[in-house]
């Protein structure tokens, strides 16, 4: 259901862009990642840190999008998210009580066991890495490809984007729990 909830303003956008071109597409985007944060409070009383970011960033460039009649800026925002992630998980290194990947993957590893933080660090890098490189493969695909090609680009990187880092973090999980350490 959560990734449904996710997707959702996704197709809307692109249903937008199909029948009504960017413009409209970048109105319906913003409305519906605005919804998607409002559903996100009214069912379970907060709002996802990733949703609010991913919204911030939606009504900041997609205002600049369409005050400024300039596509670029929403194209761009895909890439600063990731690259603003990427900068996250470097920071948490050496800000915060545990690197975010300890936060984020610590939960799914069976009790009582001891991760040593040098391979919690490790595995923090990957996710850079991976937030690096997806920001890079977007910039790259701006660059390249046509407004029309960059809008499917778009949708179907989205949920690419989600694979893999669904699949990044169930790996790690899997690959900790082998290596774990019972207390």
């Amino acid at each position: 259901m959560q990734v449904a909830v996710i997707l959702l303003p996704l197709a809307a956008f692109l249903l937008a862009y199909l029948w009504a071109g960017i413009y409209v597409a970048t109105g319906v985007l913003m409305a519906a990642m605005t919804l998607l944060v409002l559903v996100d409070y009214l069912r379970t009383g907060s709002v996802s840190k990733m949703h609010a970011l991913g919204t911030v960033l939606v009504l900041v460039f997609g205002t600049a999008t369409l005050a400024l009649r300039n596509p670029l800026y929403l194209q761009l925002k895909s890439t600063i998210l990731f690259w603003l992630l990427a900068l996250a998980f470097l920071a948490s290194q050496w800000i915060g009580a545990a690197p975010l990947a300890q936060r984020m993957l610590e939960p799914a590893i069976s009790g009582g066991t001891v991760i040593q933080r040098a391979v919690w660090l490790r595995m923090n890098l990957m996710w850079v890495g991976a937030y690096l490189l997806l920001g890079l493969v977007n910039l790259l695909a701006v660059r390249l490809a046509s407004l029309h090609a960059y809008v499917y680009f778009y949708v179907y990187f989205k949920i690419i984007g989600l694979a893999i880092a669904f699949a990044l973090a169930v790996g790690q999980a899997l690959w900790l729990q082998r290596r774990s350490v019972a207390t």
